[in-house]
């Protein structure tokens, strides 16, 4: 063989080398992302054009997040808005659609305290996707059907749903503490 020939036979092996690396690299983010997001991974690739597009929207909300000030709750703030709910729950019975949209402002509120930014709904869904992939979808659903009890369109059945799926969002931020973005960032 020739010089040149080795040139080329060392160089198409490098490539290979690189390109087995970079598929390697790739499905390793893949599986994190799928693992972190769970049913929101799914999801967010069936909206999206390209998985490379999906991945790359999911990393980006890690990262807006990480710059968050998430924090939990004092004990004192955790009792507060435990209360509010118990206060809250049984008015659904005699005006569920105001109970909704008091459920929805509580939510917001349990949000803001636990240092969510609370402007627009689908940036705080998604926001709230990077540490609970499990209940967003529940917000998601919950603000569908909200948005349908504001109009007057929902059924006494919708707000009952609605009234449910703020309320497994409302435990799951109420008990939840500082999430370990140091196990997120190093799965990514």
């Amino acid at each position: 063989m020739t010089t040149t020939e080795w040139i080329v036979v060392i160089v198409v092996v490098a490539l290979i080398v690189i390109a087995a690396v970079w598929s390697f690299m790739r499905s390793r983010r893949s599986t994190a992302l799928k693992e972190q997001f769970g049913p929101e991974y799914d999801r967010t690739v069936q909206q999206a054009d390209k998985r490379r597009d999906a991945e790359e929207e999911l990393a980006n909300r890690q990262k807006r997040v990480e710059q968050l000030n998430i924090r939990p709750l004092s004990s004192a703030d955790q009792a507060r808005f435990a209360n509010a709910w118990q206060e809250l729950q049984p008015r659904f019975v005699d005006d569920p659609s105001t109970a909704v949209i008091d459920a929805d402002a509580l939510v917001g509120q349990l949000m803001e305290a636990r240092g969510y930014p609370v402007g627009d709904f689908d940036q705080r869904a998604a926001d709230i996707s990077v540490d609970h992939p499990e209940v967003v979808s529940n917000y998601r659903e919950a603000h569908r059907l909200a948005k349908r009890n504001a109009s007057g369109d929902a059924t006494t059945e919708e707000r009952r749903r609605a009234f449910v799926h703020y309320r497994k969002l409302f435990d799951e931020l109420l008990d939840s503490g500082v999430p370990d973005r140091a196990q997120t960032s190093r799965s990514a």
